[in-house]
């Protein structure tokens, strides 16, 4: 069963090569979506897969990227939507 997620990163997440890592490691998974920066410097993800698969995200998400230091991680359960890759959205 696939579940869409809404994630809201907060820290230091824009300018240390958050969203190509973000890429990878959905890719890594096997879920599909989009990740992309907001004005407020925080990085918006939204997500479809398998709740196993979106828990290791999630749980990937509050390492984050090398350089990021990721403060706060907030998941809201969304409407199924359905996306052909993960893409990086600028």
């Amino acid at each position: 069963m696939l579940f869409t997620k809404e994630i809201l990163i907060t820290g230091k997440v824009q300018g240390v090569f958050f969203r190509k890592y973000t890429c990878e490691a959905a890719d890594a998974v096997g879920i599909t979506g989009f990740v992309k920066n907001l004005p407020d410097q925080s990085v918006y993800i939204l997500v479809t897969g398998t709740n196993v698969q979106l828990e290791q995200f999630i749980n990937w998400c509050w390492q984050g990227s090398p350089r990021s230091k990721v403060e706060k991680v907030e998941v809201k359960e969304m409407e199924l939507q359905g996306f052909n890759s993960f893409t990086v959205e600028r």
